[in-house]
């Protein structure tokens, strides 16, 4: 029997809100204040999409196209890695992270993948769609709790942003950077070895 509030908070701390705020704040800093809560949620709204999709058809997907959870971890590692330099180096125009991007706005990465529906919890769905056949009204319950408390903590990144001012998030920026480098890498680890094993 699948305890929810369990679930629930197992699949918030995978989607580690708090974690992804400074890169959040980052992402979002070229963008127009009155816009960010609108992009936050049109991100975060792409997020749950993918994470309910693969809660429901994600091993029939992998299985589908052949591939292994191993290779969608080392994936996610490689696109957090190129992120990542891009906020230790960011480009010499000013574009910011997000490069060439209309407006500078974010859009499906890195905001909904891989930061909120990233390799591990795709992995950890599937994992708990299989370990609990028949239950997928709790799963999609302890989704969207954990959801819904991520997406409202992120919601105050804007409130944080004021606080910080410029020279705050350039510093976070560049300490998120460092920090994400080794999770990529770690990821990339986990991903061989996962594969290897």
């Amino acid at each position: 029997m699948m305890e929810i509030y369990s679930t629930a908070i197992l699949l918030f701390l995978i989607m580690d809100p708090l974690g992804n705020m400074p890169i959040f704040i980052s992402v979002l800093k070229t963008v127009p204040p009155r816009r960010r809560a609108k992009i936050l949620m049109r991100e975060m709204l792409i997020a749950l999409l993918i994470l309910v999709i693969f809660l429901f058809l994600g091993d029939a997907m992998l299985r589908t196209l052949h591939l292994r959870q191993e290779a969608v971890s080392i994936a996610g590692a490689i696109i957090l890695f190129i992120i990542a330099i891009k906020m230790i180096f960011p480009p010499s125009r000013g574009g910011g992270i997000m490069g060439d991007t209309p407006d500078g706005e974010p859009f499906i990465v890195p905001l909904a993948t891989p930061l909120i529906a990233g390799p591990s919890i795709l992995a950890t769905l599937i994992l708990l769609g299989n370990q609990h056949p028949g239950e997928q009204s709790k799963l999609v319950t302890a989704l969207l709790i954990a959801w819904g408390t991520s997406a409202a903590i992120l919601l105050c990144s804007g409130q944080f942003m004021r606080v910080l001012g410029n020279r705050g998030v350039f510093a976070i920026e560049r300490l998120m950077g460092m920090i994400l480098v080794m999770l990529s890498v770690q990821m990339f680890m986990d991903g061989i070895a996962n594969y290897l094993g």
